[in-house]
């Protein structure tokens, strides 16, 4: 899956970026290795089973799934790219993909005119609905299911701990329109 170029960048020891890694010990950085490695392998198989069995990449799965969980099944396009750690130009390129494929409208925010909503559709709850399965059956086949209770429980703590370290205080704010 991986090209040697990559499998040899995370494989070697004490090397990050071609320095050595001052303060880091080899324990924290195969920690960060892992995560890494586990991330894209999940990722790439979650994309390409979405792909494969409903034509819906993973990244406009998580557009939908957003949408369905916001009051109205609306949220600004700031919101929606915090959440999705997307650059706004990089959101505003993905929508405009998702309104042509009819499964996102979009809206004027009535209170400030510079400000626009992305809006789930009918046919993008749709298939929300007809690729949830898929998706929660590769979480459950590709991360859930290879780990115990236990694993399962550090892994939501620590990440939880990483996520309030960076941008928590961002999904907590309320941006209005």
């Amino acid at each position: 899956m991986f090209n040697n170029c990559r499998d040899n960048f995370y494989s070697r020891p004490h090397s990050y970026h071609g320095h050595v890694a001052d303060g880091l010990d080899d324990r924290r950085l195969a920690a960060w290795r892992a995560f890494l490695m586990a991330h894209a392998t999940v990722v790439d198989r979650l994309d390409r089973e979405l792909q494969e069995e409903h034509g819906l990449a993973l990244t406009w799965y998580e557009v939908l799934l957003h949408l369905n969980r916001a009051p109205d099944h609306r949220l600004r396009l700031s919101e929606l790219a915090d959440r999705l750690v997307l650059s706004r130009s990089g959101l505003t390129r993905l929508v405009d993909r998702m309104v042509a494929a009819g499964l996102l409208e979009r809206a004027v925010c009535r209170t400030d005119r510079r400000g626009a909503f992305a809006v789930l559709t009918p046919d993008g709850l749709s298939r929300l609905r007809k690729a949830a399965p898929t998706h929660l059956r590769g979480v459950e086949q590709h991360f859930t299911g290879l780990l115990a209770d236990d694993e399962l429980r550090a892994i939501r703590t620590g990440l939880a701990k990483v996520a309030e370290g960076g941008r928590g205080a961002a999904l907590r704010s309320d941006p209005g329109c």
